[in-house]
């Protein structure tokens, strides 16, 4: 039986994303051998010595939190593309980013280093400040995709929503003291090495959400790339549909926004590469496999931030703009007819 070259890539991407998941787990400051990896996972060991301890408690919980924020930030990006019929609209394109960012700042640049009155900036706390921006950006979304007819009309509200957040964190940045500057740009750099079981299991859950949403609205999907009118004649009701995908957008990049701050160009490149390597726009194919190509891109980004036999670790949206930025370019250079 010879096998087709969309299910040669299918069986690839699945292998790739295993091998880069073990190797994930093996490099770091401490070096661990993929057949120790291996042994650990699989004979469920219970971090009863050293190598064990490192592997559940710390390399596990990465490992998994690239998987699950990369496959969340690609099925959003997957779902913008086809909504907006844009293809360099990525999951931020609504301004959740840019809430999450907004609040976040509030919490850090107001003077946390020095006001007393204020509580500790705790993991959990920032993760609630984030929830609270990019759900309220959610919240007048969803008011002005009642609204607007068209889609085009919301994604320019988006973009001028994230604009006038982005104005009001540079006025926070420009009044703020240096610590708390240094505290916000960390986290602005996005990283997927601070999160515990209890946050991956949130994760989870929302990724398992808003997938499903996603899965269910495929038809909704396919009839949207060929205009309004023709979903409309499908019988898709346009304004519920445009709703259920907004809903699904903003679980996916809100929760990978308030656990691993905002990470740059995975949810806009993946889509791409993923068509790149089976040609089909059908979303009952692509929304499965842009979420494991998503997984494999963010651990391959999370393994090359990592500086061999150092405990340093170099910022994660450096590397994801590296392989995002020619991406793009290369989407831009097609768009317009020009041969590469």
């Amino acid at each position: 039986m010879i096998l087709s070259h969309k299910t040669w890539s299918v069986y690839i991407i699945g292998v790739a994303l295993v091998l880069l998941f073990l190797t994930n787990i093996s490099i770091g400051s401490v070096s661990i051998p993929l057949a120790k990896v291996v042994a650990t996972i699989f004979s469920f060991n219970d971090g009863s010595d050293t190598i064990a301890s490192i592997i559940w408690q710390l390399r596990v919980p990465k490992a998994v939190t690239c998987v699950l924020a990369g496959a969340a930030l690609s099925i959003a990006g997957l779902l913008m593309q086809t909504l907006f019929r844009n293809p360099l609209a990525g999951p931020d394109v609504l301004g959740l980013s840019s809430g999450a960012s907004l609040m976040v700042a509030f919490v850090l640049l107001i003077g946390t280093s020095s006001a007393s009155y204020l509580p500790a900036v705790s993991p959990w706390s920032l993760a609630v400040a984030a929830s609270l921006g990019s759900g309220v950006i959610f919240l007048i979304v969803i008011a002005i995709a009642h609204r607007v007819r068209d889609n085009t009309s919301l994604l320019i509200i988006g973009l001028m929503i994230a604009a006038a957040s982005g104005s009001l964190v540079s006025v926070l940045q420009y009044l703020s003291k240096a610590q708390d500057l240094q505290a916000f740009v960390i986290w602005t750099l996005g990283s997927v090495g601070g999160t515990h079981w209890s946050e991956i299991l949130i994760l989870l859950l929302l990724l398992l959400i808003g997938g499903t949403i996603a899965i269910t609205s495929v038809k909704a999907l396919n009839a949207w790339l060929l205009g309004d009118n023709y979903a409309r004649s499908l019988g898709i009701n346009i304004i519920k549909s445009r709703l259920m995908i907004v809903l699904a957008t903003s679980l996916l990049a809100g929760g990978v926004t308030a656990f691993c701050g905002p990470i740059a160009f995975v949810g806009l490149a993946v889509p791409h590469l993923i068509r790149l390597l089976i040609p089909t726009t059908n979303h009952k194919v692509l929304i499965p496999m842009v979420s494991v190509g998503g997984a494999a891109l963010l651990l391959l980004c999370d393994i090359m931030a990592q500086v061999p036999g150092s405990s340093n670790v170099l910022p994660l949206n450096a590397i994801t703009s590296m392989i995002g930025a020619p991406v793009v370019i290369w989407v831009v250079m097609r768009s317009r007819g020009v041969k590469m």
